[in-house]
């Protein structure tokens, strides 16, 4: 009766870590378009603007799926500048020169707090999992085998 009975606990044990620990996608849903610049983020406010004054940067990251330190954005190429304002501080808003030549203007909305390399747990969560499982089945093992 024993031997036929063994896999039963670590089954419920992976059941169970598919609802403790699921898997989560890796793309991310972004709230808004923005740019990053000099640490801040700044929200694409569809409004274009024409008193530009100089050149202030440009996009150094661009992914509409993933997070990047820099000079980020989820909308705008890789090399696209950035540019100040004129009479405007840009702590409020910079703009953002698109393919066609225009000035879009973003406004700025906050810190850019995003970390390269700050883990989010997850594989040290999947690592206790394995090993909770593992020790589990060798208990059975152990248990089956007396």
């Amino acid at each position: 009766m024993m031997n036929r009975k063994w896999w039963i606990l670590p089954a419920i044990l992976c059941f169970l870590s598919v609802f403790l620990f699921p898997a989560s996608s890796h793309g991310t849903s972004w709230a808004y378009s923005f740019v990053v610049w000099d640490g801040y983020i700044y929200k694409v406010s569809g409004e274009y603007v024409t008193d530009i004054n100089s050149e202030i940067g440009k996009v150094t990251s661009y992914s509409d799926m993933e997070q990047y330190t820099g000079n980020f954005s989820n909308v705008y190429e890789e090399g696209t500048k950035y540019f100040s304002i004129q009479g405007v501080d840009t702590e409020d808003a910079i703009a953002i020169q698109e393919e066609d030549g225009r000035f879009m203007k973003a406004l700025r909305d906050g810190e850019y707090t995003y970390e390269e390399g700050r883990s989010s747990g997850m594989l040290a969560v999947a690592g206790v999992a394995l090993l909770s499982i593992a020790f589990a089945v060798y208990l059975v093992i152990r248990r089956v085998n007396r």
